[in-house]
């Protein structure tokens, strides 16, 4: 089986929450390829010299490397690995991530178009990133879904006498926390014991600031902090309704995982959402930043129990697409090559 060099963010295990590098590289170990990682350092300039050094060090031993891709600051990473993966001789696969990724083609259009036209391949983890790349003139998108491992996610059919609302998420502006909070207090002026529990770590100072608007509107929120996915899977039993509020966004897993557990989702309808989530029928979505249309999406939620029924169990049965076992062959097909 080929040797890969997997370059991300391998943050996990430094209470960050954990991303494609920390899921998808131990599950290709399992399919026998094996795999070094970079990096786990938390310091950004030390973690991107770690980057170049394993890159380097690597450069007789890997077969291939991949990158994870992403829209904010970490973008450059990407490039940078890249150029040097060119200079060695190395063929590298981005993996794109970003929700805004397809801004960086009017950012960067030259840095783009280098950045991709020399991949050995390039993924995407969604159609949505796929066809804005392909309306760009990029062909050369493979597209391998985000996935779970389907069997940690047991399906509950649950009742919703009262809106306790989940929200997963790291606490990032760009993943707009701060709407939740705000759901929760318009909601409770018809439902007073609606609650809202928020997992996930600080990255930027949203969790600070979603506090604080918290105990200004005076409604309790129960923010966890970060929990592993065995724990939040654990407390999502006690939940009825999974809200996602953010800005930007790719495919993300929590929708996947949310959708499998059987917990009905209120999303903002941004970026590749709506290709995953088709409204009225896997789950409901929302103009982004809309606090009274999530809350009135709720609460018709609230009100036609049979329909909620109806949602969780097409959204379970779209969840499987995004199983491990399916993906596990694409992925296998696209490194033979």
């Amino acid at each position: 089986m080929k040797k890969i060099l997997y370059i991300g963010n391998q943050l996990a295990q430094k209470g960050k929450t954990a991303s494609s590098i920390d899921t998808l590289g131990p599950l290709l170990e399992k399919e026998g390829y094996q795999l070094r990682y970079a990096s786990s350092i938390s310091n950004v300039s030390v973690r991107m010299l770690a980057m170049m050094h394993s890159t380097f060090r690597s450069r007789k031993w890997a077969e291939v490397v991949l990158i994870d891709t992403y829209s904010t600051k970490n973008f450059w990473f990407a490039i940078v690995i890249s150029q040097l993966c060119k200079f060695l001789n190395l063929k590298y696969i981005p993996i794109l991530h970003g929700g805004n990724l397809p801004a960086r083609l009017d950012q960067n259009p030259k840095v783009m178009g280098i950045f991709l036209h020399n991949a050995h391949a390039v993924v995407s983890p969604s159609d949505y990133l796929g066809t804005a790349f392909a309306k760009a003139g990029y062909h050369n998108i493979t597209i391998i879904n985000n996935f779970i491992e389907i069997e940690n996610y047991p399906f509950q059919e649950r009742s919703i006498l009262e809106p306790k609302l989940l929200w997963v998420r790291s606490f990032a502006e760009i993943y707009h926390p701060q709407m939740a909070v705000r759901v929760l207090h318009l909601l409770k002026e018809e439902y007073p014991k609606a609650s809202l529990t928020m997992v996930g770590p600080e990255k930027d100072g949203a969790l600070q600031s979603s506090k604080l608007l918290a105990q200004k509107l005076q409604v309790e929120v129960h923010f966890t902090g970060l929990l592993s996915k065995k724990q939040w899977i654990e407390i999502s039993k006690d939940h009825s309704i999974f809200i996602n509020t953010t800005h930007f966004d790719n495919l993300p897993v929590s929708l996947i995982e949310a959708m499998a557990l059987g917990l009905p989702v209120v999303s903002t309808d941004v970026g590749g959402i709506s290709y995953l989530i088709q409204h009225k029928v896997h789950g409901k979505l929302v103009p982004d930043g809309d606090v009274r249309a999530m809350v009135e999406n709720i609460q018709d939620l609230m009100r036609h129990p049979k329909d909620v029924f109806t949602i969780i169990t097409h959204a379970r049965e779209r969840s499987l697409n995004y199983s491990w076992k399916e993906v596990s062959q694409q992925w296998n097909a696209l490194l033979a090559l």
